[in-house]
């Protein structure tokens, strides 16, 4: 069961959640990897996998999209024991992706994990916004 977190805990993971965004804008791959465990559990559109550092590093480094703009919206925060807690919120995201900009709204969510006093993210979700069965995507030939 999960726990509604005290002011302080969703404070302080809200701020972290902004600082990795802004880390993944400004390209400061460091920041990055200081704030994900290493590996990171990751799961959206392309499927699911294990981020460690030096992959998150060569990411950052590979030039394929840049993040322009995001906004997070509608935070939920919960405490699963003192030391591990999930961060849920909306993200807008504004990319170039091949020299073409887009928008989309996604739903995210975050587990982050405590260690030593200082928190990291252990896993972290991203499902584009849409209808839940993917009507609204092109229908695969059968």
């Amino acid at each position: 069961m999960t726990e509604p977190a005290d002011k302080t805990i969703e404070k302080e993971l809200l701020a972290l959640e902004r600082q990795y965004w802004q880390s993944l804008k400004d390209n400061q791959p460091d920041t990055m990897a200081r704030l994900s465990a290493d590996p990171c559990v990751v799961a959206g559109a392309q499927g699911i996998g294990l981020l460690d550092h030096a992959t998150l590093r060569k990411m950052a480094a590979s030039g394929a999209w840049k993040l322009e703009a995001f906004e997070l919206s509608k935070p939920i925060v919960r405490t699963i024991a003192p030391d591990v807690a999930i961060v849920a919120y909306q993200v807008q995201e504004t990319l170039t992706v091949e020299g073409k900009t887009l928008t989309f709204e996604a739903a995210d969510l975050s587990t982050w994990v405590r260690r030593d006093g200082r928190w990291t993210c252990a896993a972290h979700t991203e499902s584009l916004k849409g209808d839940p069965f993917g009507r609204d995507r092109k229908a695969s030939s059968a």
